[in-house]
Order: C-alpha cells, then structure tokens, then sequence
C-alpha cells in the first residue's frame, strides 16, 4: 500500500475528487469523497485521524500533505474517467489555479474498503476544459486581478513582466524582497531561479556545437577524458544530457546536504557523484536530471578552456545585455538579491531559506536574474543573438524520446490553450520562476517569485492559458 503524488516543480498540480453527489455510488468513489472532505478542511488532527482509519500507510506523508494542502487550497472534482467498485479515476483542478490533475485511487475489495494506493499526476489542461481567450485589455486586467488575490492570501510575492512584440503591457512587483526591513521587490529585484539556469547552460552547448567544438551525438568521456564511471563516460551522449535521458541522476539527497557549501564548480560534482553508474540504459527513457546538467557544465569548462561561470558571463549574459543575472556565491553580497522565503519544514511560518541553498548557483540551476534580463534573454534567443536560427530551432523544439515529445534542448516546448510556447521554469524551497517565450501570439511572460513553488508557476500560467489568440 503506497501513496504516489507524482509532481514535477516546473509544474505542480492536484489531488482529489469532490462531493459524493457528483461522483459514482462506488466504495472507491465513497472514499474519495471522504478523503477530499477531510483534505479540504486543512486541519491536520482531521486529517490524520482519516488516513489513520482509512489509509495507514498514507499516515507517513502527513506533514507533506498538509504542506500541500496549504499550497493547493485544495481540490475540486471535474470529470469522472474510470469507475469499477474498487478502482477511480477523476480529474481534479486545484482550488488556487488553473492546474488539472489526474487522480488514481484504488481501495480493498472487502469492507472496510481502506484505500490501498492513491496516485496523482499533473496533466495539461483537457480540452473540454479549455479557458476563454481575452483580449490583451482583459487579459491585464485579470492577471492584475489574480496577482493582488495571491498577494493578498501570501500566495505570492515577486515581480512579473509581459511583454508583446517586444513592448511591455504588464510590469509590476509585489511583496517584500526582505520582511524584516521592508525592503519591497521592484523589476529590478534578482530572485533566485532554480532550474531556469538550464536555459542558459543548454544555450552555451549549443554554442559550442554550432562553433564545431563538440558533438551533439558524441559521448561525454571525449570531453570529460578522466570521467570515473565508464559506463557514463562512453554510453551518455551530449544530447542525452539535454534531455534528460541519460540516466545521470539527480544531486539532492543526503550526499548533497553534506557537502552543500563544499560544491563550488562543476568539477566539485563530478568528485562526488562521477562513480556513479547510469540509472537505466541511456536513451532508453526519460527522467529529469540535474546531475546531467552539471555534467555539461563541466564539458562547457573543458571545451572552452574557461570557467563555466566566466563562459556564461562571456557569452551568453553580456551578448544578451543581461546585466543582472549570475551565480555568484550566497556568501557574497549581491545587490538587489532578494531573501527567499519558505514554509517547507517550516509549518505555517515563512522562513529565510538561507539554510537550503548551495554555495552558489550551478549549470543545473540555483542563480538568479530579474523578470527584465529574462525578458532581454528571450529577445536574445528569438532574434537568432546567442545561436544561429538553425541552432535556435534545434534548441527550442521539443525531441522524440521525451514526454509527449515536450522538452527540448534546456527548454518545454507546449501548446498551451492552443499557443505554442517554450521555456522553462524552476523551483526550490523560497524561490519559482518562469519563463514563457510565445512566438506566434508575439507574447513573452517571465514571472518570478521569492517564495515557496508554485507562487509564480501558478500566475505565469494564468497568462499564459488566456493570451490572445493572434
């Protein structure tokens, strides 16, 4: 018996079924109305008298449950997919966003049919569900709208830009970038940006793939020569890397936590990961790796002959005019760098995440920016300034071997609401961001947060479901 919430942080999402009226009269349905009525309450001796009655081994996610029922809001019943006496399948939609899921929930053939598993996974929005396309007029009315809730829930604090063939309808910044001295966000505020860093490491591979210095295709102990496992070394291709099917692993873990503030440069990750054999047959599937991007970063140092750091400075941030944007360490003073904020392991009180973050960003992610370099960034690369348009399209287009052919080169590629965009977002305790580059409606949305997931995921979307249509 197992509880299964399968959620990713560019994207979180749901649980749940509604009241009992509206869904089947099936034991399976029965306990999911029950388990939704005792989620939604919020209050956790209720909750853990349910699982303890109804799903003990769901009992060991207590606090995590709680921590997403705060997030969440919550959970409304949409659609009924599969029902047999003991098996469900719905559709739900978080009370606080336009996020869908779907839900799983299987319970004991015999009374008291306790639940015996319950997996939940965020879906794109189905297409009976599509939202209304606004005009440009409406849609900043209602972003506006949307932001002020949050901000006034605490749901969000941070800054968001949209931008339309260049020119900005919406720019603002809300909340405090330090609570204690009051110290309010601005456009100008550099908020930590977790995985968004992919975007810039995928940009200078490609860079150098474009100047004949690499091989896509070529695996990366011809690079990485002394590289210790050499399975990785001579299996894992450049391009597995940068789409995550290399099976290189992720850094978070208890090895991470203790040597957090030791991991000082790519090469620092490769001495303590690098023994480490490939999880599956590389390109045999997909899993998201943080590792895999490190191990670019390396290559980058490598194969330019330069810092990564000083590469991505060099080549990337200057010809980009992003001059906000970086991976300085979190020991040294960065001005305008906002203070994180978390309720991860921290109950219902926000907290400095001080204690959670690396020595310094890395190329899997864990610098920072401002919501006005990502939009000069996405100027960059949609004006052909950072790649070629050969490359750029090679970076940018989704790639077979992903799900639903959605991740690029260090970029989603998706229609949303019918728009084709790309980007990515990223997330870690006190710090969500997101960028969404939208070619064909002439539409940019960059939104960044200095809270927990999904405070700015859920207002990027919120956009980006209502642009209007071209």
């Amino acid at each position: 018996m197992r509880l299964n919430i399968v959620f990713p942080l560019l994207i979180l999402g749901t649980l749940i079924c509604a009241a009992q009226t509206q869904i089947p009269d099936t034991p399976a349905a029965h306990q999911c109305a029950a388990w939704l009525e005792s989620f939604n309450r919020g209050d956790r001796e209720t909750y853990k008298d349910f699982l303890e009655k109804n799903y003990p081994s769901g009992a060991q996610r207590l606090d995590r449950d709680m921590e997403f029922r705060q997030m969440t809001g919550g959970f409304d019943f949409r659609k009924t997919e599969e029902s047999t006496p003991t098996k469900l399948v719905a559709l739900v939609q978080e009370r606080h966003s336009d996020q869908f899921g779907r839900l799983t929930l299987e319970v004991e053939t015999a009374e008291p049919h306790r639940i015996t598993s319950l997996e939940l996974r965020a879906i794109p929005r189905p297409a009976d569900f599509a939202l209304p396309h606004l005009s440009q007029n409406e849609l900043v009315t209602a972003a506006r709208k949307e932001i002020e809730k949050a901000v006034t829930s605490d749901q969000f604090a941070g800054a968001a830009l949209v931008l339309k063939d260049g020119k900005p309808v919406l720019s603002e910044a809300y909340g405090f970038a330090d609570r204690e001295h009051k110290t309010p966000n601005t456009l100008h505020t550099r908020f930590r940006i977790g995985s968004m860093n992919k975007m810039f490491t995928a940009v200078a591979t490609l860079q150098l793939a474009q100047a004949g210095m690499l091989g896509l295709n070529d695996p990366i102990g011809k690079y990485l020569t002394d590289y210790p496992n050499k399975d990785v070394a001579s299996k894992v291709t450049i391009h597995h890397l940068l789409t995550h099917t290399g099976g290189t692993g992720d850094i978070f873990g208890p090895e991470f936590e203790a040597h957090r503030l030791e991991l000082r440069s790519p090469q620092d990750y490769v001495k303590l990961y690098g023994q480490r054999a490939p999880k599956f047959e590389p390109g045999s599937r997909f899993e998201y790796s943080n590792y895999g991007f490190v191990l670019l970063g390396a290559i980058i140092s490598r194969v330019s002959g330069q810092s990564y750091y000083d590469y991505m400075r060099e080549h990337v941030y200057v010809p980009a005019n992003m001059t906000s944007t970086g991976s300085d360490p979190e020991s040294q003073d960065v001005l305008d760098r906002s203070i994180g904020y978390t309720h991860m392991d921290a109950g219902s009180q926000l907290k400095p995440n001080t204690d959670t973050l690396p020595y310094r960003g890395s190329p899997a992610g864990g610098g920072y920016s401002t919501v006005e370099d990502l939009a000069r960034f996405a100027t960059a690369v949609e004006q052909n300034k950072l790649l070629n348009a050969h490359y750029t399209e090679l970076l940018t287009t989704g790639k077979s071997g992903t799900p639903d052919n959605g991740y690029a080169y260090g970029f989603g590629d998706r229609k949303i609401n019918g728009t084709r965009c790309f980007g990515h977002g990223g997330g870690a305790p006190g710090m969500n961001g997101d960028l969404e580059i939208c070619p064909g409606s002439g539409y940019v949305v960059a939104v960044l947060a200095n809270m927990d997931p999904p405070a700015a995921t859920r207002i990027s979307e919120f956009i980006t479901y209502r642009l209007p249509e071209r």
